[in-house]
């Protein structure tokens, strides 16, 4: 009982693939090509989730492009060439360093690196051992008649 529904929940926990059987491609290697395509190319509708992978109608559309283009002769930068061409940088799940994108691609470490040195800053004036200042000749004095009574 324990097994199978460990089973039931691994097969409910793949993803599920969006490609329908009349999409694929009888050529085993072009098809290969598409799926390796489809899963760079982001669904427009759905935006973080591959053509691959949505059962959107655009995402199906794209497909069916991306096969199309595979099927006239294409290669694979020509594909994306014409998506980006069409769609914009955003049309790709992992867009190209460009001067464009070069602000998308670096802000992340650039934050992750500020965000460590002023962690560390932090953790060393905590840690740093704070001596006082001597007293003064009259501070002393008046310290010492306290503590003399």
């Amino acid at each position: 009982m324990i097994r199978a529904l460990f089973l039931m929940v691994l097969l409910l926990a793949t993803p599920a693939l969006a490609v329908e059987p009349d999409e694929v491609l009888n050529d085993p290697a072009l098809e290969t090509r598409a799926r390796e395509l489809s899963k760079e190319i982001r669904c427009l509708v759905c935006r973080n989730e591959s053509i691959d992978d949505s059962s959107a109608d655009l995402a199906k559309d794209l497909r069916i492009l991306v096969r199309e283009r595979l099927t006239a002769g294409d290669s694979d930068a020509e594909i994306l060439s014409f998506l980006t061409d069409r769609y914009g940088e955003f049309v790709l799940l992992r867009p190209r360093f460009t001067g464009a994108t070069v602000l998308l691609w670096l802000t992340g470490p650039i934050l992750l690196l500020i965000g460590a040195i002023a962690a560390l800053a932090f953790i060393r004036t905590r840690s740093a051992p704070h001596s006082p200042e001597p007293l003064s000749a009259e501070e002393q004095a008046q310290l010492d008649k306290l503590l003399n009574g």
